[in-house]
């Protein structure tokens, strides 16, 4: 009888899911962010609650959900940050789930600020570095 040996076989890594948090008026962002491989090392995937109507009857509780299933956040940060309610619960959930996150500018001309954590440019490297970090 043969045995196999398992030794020396890389490990498959665990695929990493990134909850995205965006204004809704950022969605082509979002999609770009989606869209965009960073590199074949690390599986992952995005998800989101890509919602018109941020409070529908048990939309809290999914993201909720989401969030705490996630093994980060990202939050595409815009000027519109400043004024979409449901990306800032979705945030504040974050937060409270105890979830890493990151910020990243969704325009290269627009550097608005949130308080709270810490955003960076959109690059490859900086996304890929926050999703090894997970």
């Amino acid at each position: 009888m043969l045995q196999l040996e398992h030794l020396g076989r890389p490990q498959l890594a665990e695929k990493k899911t990134v909850f995205v948090a965006f204004a809704i008026e950022d969605q082509r962002q979002r999609d770009l962010l989606k869209g965009q491989t960073l590199h074949s090392r690390a599986p992952y995937e995005f998800i989101d609650m890509s919602v018109k109507e941020p409070y529908d009857s048990g939309w809290k509780e999914k993201v909720r959900t989401r969030i705490r299933r996630s093994h980060g956040v990202i939050a595409l940060v815009s000027k519109n940050s400043l004024t979409s309610s449901g990306q800032n619960w979705e945030i504040q959930c974050a937060k409270e789930e105890g979830k890493p996150l990151l910020g990243v500018w969704a325009y290269s001309t627009d550097r608005t600020a949130l308080n709270g954590f810490r955003t960076v440019t959109w690059s490859d490297v900086n996304i890929a570095s926050f999703i090894d970090s997970l």
